[in-house]
């Protein structure tokens, strides 16, 4: 659907993730969490407005606008220290490492299930603060943190390709078997993001299997998928940096996540965003605070604090997607509302499927697979 108005924006946001929350739950996403009942409405608790000392916020490269930060700290006085990451599994392997001092992190849906799993994520008790009933209806009650206890959303999007269009050897790229064989093809300047979760499913959904097969345990189809990627030779294995060099004309064709190319072509209108013919992943990221943050309150003061209309809008602004947060659209860019990369057109609903929640036994074979075509390059 091209965008008529703000109800129908909204409406097929909604609809797109209502539908990606079902199909992930029918997958068998699990946590140990329990949603409220249905009547049961939870209370919400008191949130001092302003504190002290510091927040260390550990996010992805790139999501989060410095000036915003700083207008949270001139809001609160808390000064916000970032760091960054390019992928949900370097971030959890830092922290299963041991890495502490962060006070929020920033993880990807099917990530959420897996570090409450592992017992990695503090119940904060997301769904009690003051601006939890800003939270979109529809991703209330998810299957990654049911009632939504230990999570807030933060932005929600898509991954397809970003494609320079006026480069003949990429403009004709519809799926991502035509971005594979474009990345077999000596000299084509392919970039392509460096997570295992996304290159994997892709390659999965090039051999034919259907979304709700993802998280298969069949060797059979992995092995296909590894034949694939072996000619596949991207001239950049990188999730951070894509932008400029998009923009810049060195990368032709991008693995890219949908907010990322609409900033692209904010710069350069000749990249165009591509929802691949073969399906592509949808996916919600959250606002979590890991076990032992040493400043847990300043943690739920910023939390509370991004939940609100304005800095969601604001935050959108920024990144480039739709955020999880209701009557942020008077504060979103036009530019933001108009673009079919962002706002999906009725005839590519049917190809999002969200990222697959897997079991341990398939992110295995995964990893398998993603490291044997990495070592390769």
């Amino acid at each position: 659907m091209i965008r008529r108005s703000k109800v129908s924006r909204l409406a097929t946001s909604s609809a797109i993730i209502a539908a990606g929350v079902l199909v992930l739950a029918a997958c068998g996403g699990e946590t140990t969490t329990t949603a409220p009942a249905a009547n049961e409405a939870p209370a919400a608790s008191a949130l001092p407005a302003t504190g002290s000392g510091e927040l260390h916020l550990y996010s992805w490269t790139d999501y989060i606008d410095p000036a915003q930060l700083d207008a949270f700290t001139a809001e609160t006085g808390i000064q916000v220290i970032l760091d960054t990451y390019d992928s949900n599994e370097t971030m959890l392997a830092k922290i299963q490492a041991g890495a502490t001092g962060y006070d929020v992190l920033v993880p990807s849906d099917y990530m959420v299930a897996q570090m409450i799993e592992l017992g990695l994520l503090e119940n904060i008790g997301v769904n009690t603060m003051p601006n939890a009933a800003n939270i979109k209806p529809n991703l209330v009650d998810v299957y990654w943190d049911p009632g939504r206890s230990y999570s807030a959303p933060y932005m929600y999007g898509t991954t397809g390709i970003g494609v320079d269009t006026t480069d003949p050897a990429v403009s004709g790229i519809a799926s991502w078997k035509d971005y594979f064989a474009a990345g077999s093809v000596a000299g084509n300047s392919l970039d392509v993001l460096k997570d295992q979760t996304e290159l994997v499913s892709a390659a999965l959904r090039a051999g034919g299997v259907a979304p709700a097969d993802l998280c298969s345990t069949d060797k059979a189809q992995y092995a296909a998928a590894q034949e694939l990627l072996s000619t596949f030779k991207p001239k950049v294995i990188d999730s951070d940096g894509g932008i400029e060099r998009m923009v810049k004309g060195s990368s032709k064709a991008r693995m890219a996540w949908n907010g990322s190319v609409h900033r692209m072509t904010v710069e350069n209108p000749n990249i165009q965003f591509v929802y691949p013919s073969d399906g592509l992943n949808l996916w919600a990221d959250n606002f979590v605070v890991p076990v032992g943050a040493p400043d847990l309150e300043n943690a739920k003061i910023f939390i509370n604090w991004m939940m609100g209309p304005e800095q969601a809008g604001v935050a959108s602004n920024f990144s480039g997607y739709d955020n999880g947060i209701i009557d942020s659209d008077p504060f979103m860019n036009d530019s933001l509302k108009t673009d079919p990369g962002v706002v999906v057109p009725a005839d590519k609903v049917a190809l999002i499927s969200p990222t697959p929640s897997c079991s341990q036994e398939a992110r295995d074979l995964y990893t398998e697979v993603f490291t044997s075509w990495q070592s390769g390059q």
